[in-house]
């Protein structure tokens, strides 16, 4: 429990991710058998199924309220002071691409983008601060961003997250990298969610079992050996494995 602490998520710290898909009750079936995964019997907020690792929680899978909306995993930035970064964000050139949404008693998440259009949330506790575990099997290891400016990623971010980029107990769980290093030249700058497995190709094999699809092989980094994959609906995210 100690992890899911307001205090081990300081802002731009990633504390969250989510999952928006056409149907929830097939997500279950696919991270369940993919990474261990169980879920809370009860619906969450607005439908939202909540992901278990150990009993604790990992992510979430959310029904897609309207068709035309991407199906996507999604990382949160913990915003401590939603207002104060959400002026950063828009001084810096990025924009506030939604509503606040409250999330009953667990806290309030923003939709917003960098200069380049590459999406991410912005996440303020209430009850809930974000991942109980993480950096171990079946849970949230790394955000990358691809990007075709890095040095305009680094001027915005920087600003953005500076102390948990750059302070003295900073352990960045994120990063950047050029589009065309790992997809092709035309896909949009993006983040992709990577979550910890204990073997990439035993992970590629499951996937594959369950109905998704190998979109980028293993390849290396300076992190660890990643994949990208596809689920049965859709959503690409990325294992890892160090």
């Amino acid at each position: 429990m100690a992890e899911n602490r307001a205090s081990a998520y300081t802002e731009g710290v990633p504390c969250w991710v989510d999952a928006q898909l056409p149907d929830t009750a097939a997500g279950r079936r696919f991270y369940g058998a993919l990474f261990g995964w169980t879920f809370e019997e009860k619906e969450a907020y607005g439908g939202s199924v909540l992901a278990l690792l150990e009993g604790q929680p990992v992510a979430a899978l959310t029904p897609k309220s309207d068709g035309r909306m991407p199906t996507v995993w999604t990382v949160y930035f913990a915003a401590p002071d939603l207002g104060a970064l959400a002026a950063r964000i828009r001084a810096g050139g990025g924009q506030i691409v939604g509503e606040a949404r409250q999330v009953g008693r667990y806290g309030t998440a923003v939709p917003a983008a960098d200069p380049e259009g590459a999406v991410f949330g912005l996440w303020q506790p209430g009850r809930h601060a974000g991942f109980g575990v993480r950096h171990r099997p079946g849970g949230f290891g790394w955000a990358q961003l691809y990007t075709r400016d890095t040095e305009a990623a680094d001027t915005f971010y920087g600003g953005l997250f500076h102390e948990a980029l750059f302070g003295r107990d900073a352990r960045p769980d994120f990063g950047r990298a050029p589009v065309a290093d790992v997809f092709p030249a035309e896909m949009p700058p993006h983040f992709v969610v990577h979550f910890l497995v204990e073997g990439v190709g035993a992970a590629l094999d499951t996937v594959v079992r369950l109905g998704g699809r190998v979109q980028v092989p293993p390849f290396e980094t300076s992190y660890a050996t990643v994949a990208v994959v596809v689920d049965d609906q859709g959503a690409s995210f990325a294992v890892m494995e160090r």
